[in-house]
């Protein structure tokens, strides 16, 4: 059977998520935006508690959440809508080296248009310096814009001190959290996150279907719209909801809030666990990302000696990742592990484990052992 730790790529659609969307599909097909009749406001009723618990899971308000295809149009949606709507105020932007393909494409698009970009380093833990970001704004600056937690790495950044440096300097906060929701706690009240993207199939959702927070209140913040016509979710982004995914997504947010402190807590053990064990049997193993200010679930580890790439299509009952799935089509090294410091070895021989709900310590033990074996067969035909 196909042991699969690659979490951080996609989740299965929780059971109990499933079953409350089934009845969207067939019986309650009616479109969000018909309130006129039963059929379109049932289907408005289960978009606006869907909503709720989105918002639930953030500390933020129903009302302050814009559903979307995914992280990625979250994400866009952030970026240039901030960018445009902004502009007389100021044209820069400030984001990270290690940051998902989503923003950093779209920074780079920014910077075709026109405007400025600031990419931070980061330390070999994949850590911003404060000082630096601080440093980094200027009169012109409008939108900080860093993620969560890295996809790749796992690395928490420390949001709370971020938004508060941005609030100090009258820049809005935008935070990609697509890894960390429903794995660890995110206040945007507390942490002063003005928006923040977020994606179901992260958290035992459907694919497809995402939102995006927009803060309204202490500071208001506007957005021009990328998508236009109809005027759906407040005039942010026209187009026909997608009430299956969305009562998913609601549902998804909803399980995590309820079950995110226990999960949280087994993860680590087996996550724990199985670094212990690849610690005891590979020499040389290092671990990527920061020790301890970490995703509870993702275990990235380099392995001297290997080419991950050719090591993961050797294993053939374990699913892993070298990095991040959205940048899979492109044999080049990880720009996150590569932004770490260590070289182009390091990041080609660098595997990312995802644990999560499906995983247990039999198949951690086994996950352990198959990695193991194939090490020291990889190592033994090179002393040939």
């Amino acid at each position: 059977m196909l042991i699969y730790m690659d979490h951080h790529a996609t989740t299965p659609v929780e059971p109990r998520v499933l079953e409350a969307m089934l009845p969207y599909f067939s019986q309650v097909f009616g479109n969000a935006a018909s309130k006129d009749h039963e059929f379109g406001y049932q289907a408005s009723q289960a978009v606006e508690q869907a909503r709720g618990q989105v918002a639930a899971l953030l500390n933020a308000r129903p009302e302050e959440m814009i559903f979307t295809s995914g992280a990625t149009e979250a994400n866009n949606l952030a970026l240039f809508g901030v960018a445009e709507k902004y502009a007389e105020r100021g044209d820069h932007i400030i984001t990270c080296v290690t940051e998902h393909k989503a923003v950093l494409d779209g920074a780079k698009r920014l910077e075709r248009l026109g405007k400025h970009v600031t990419y931070l380093p980061v330390d070999s833990h994949g850590m911003v310096d404060l000082d630096e970001l601080r440093a980094a704004i200027t009169p012109r600056t409008v939108l900080i814009s860093l993620m969560a937690a890295n996809n790749e790495i796992g690395t928490l950044a420390p949001l709370a001190e971020i938004g508060g440096i941005a609030r100090e300097h009258n820049v809005l906060f935008h935070s990609d959290a697509t890894q960390a929701a429903g794995y660890v706690p995110l206040d945007v009240q507390r942490m002063q996150i003005d928006l923040l993207s977020l994606s179901a199939h992260k958290m035992y959702g459907p694919k497809g279907v995402g939102a995006l927070y927009v803060r309204r209140s202490n500071p208001r913040v506007s957005l021009a719209p990328q998508l236009h016509g109809g005027g759906h979710e407040r005039g942010l982004r026209s187009g026909t909801l997608n009430v299956p995914g969305i009562v998913g997504l609601g549902a998804a947010a909803a399980l995590a809030r309820r079950e995110m402190q226990r999960q949280a807590t087994l993860l680590r053990n087996l996550r724990d666990q199985l670094w212990q064990l690849l610690q005891t049997h590979i020499d040389g193993v290092a671990l990527n990302g920061h020790p301890d200010a970490r995703l509870p679930h993702n275990l990235n580890v380099y392995i001297p000696g290997i080419e991950s790439r050719a090591f993961i299509a050797g294993l053939k009952e374990l699913a892993l990742a070298t990095g991040s799935a959205c940048t899979s089509a492109a044999v080049e090294p990880s720009h996150v592990i590569m932004a770490l410091g260590f070289g182009e070895e390091r990041a080609h021989g660098s595997l990312r484990f995802g644990l999560g709900r499906s995983n247990d310590a039999a198949q951690v033990a086994r996950a352990a052992e198959v990695v193991v074996g194939r090490v020291e067969q990889l190592r033994a035909l090179r002393r040939f």
